[in-house]
């Protein structure tokens, strides 16, 4: 199964925004509840295919979509995504 990487947002507008952009970009979503291990002022969030997340990521930059952060699970715990750490 592929690691999905969760993107939060601080509000529904935010949410909303991304969602729209997300599709017409033909990039595979899943939106769904905030999960409550990860603390944002919205409770929607989005899942997306790490396959995707370059593709989202720059169209989420791009169209300075406000996010609260990226991140993936890791044994049933939410950790802050960062993949360009090094």
């Amino acid at each position: 199964m592929e690691l999905l990487i969760l993107i939060a947002f601080d509000s529904t507008q935010q949410a909303l925004r991304a969602e729209m952009l997300l599709e017409y970009a033909d990039i595979e979503i899943d939106t769904r509840p905030t999960p409550k291990e990860v603390t944002a002022g919205c409770a929607l969030s989005i899942d997306i295919p790490a396959s995707e997340f370059e593709k989202a990521d720059q169209i989420i930059r791009q169209e300075q979509v406000e996010i609260k952060g990226y991140y993936y699970k890791d044994n049933g715990t939410y950790r802050l995504y960062k993949p360009y750490e090094r």
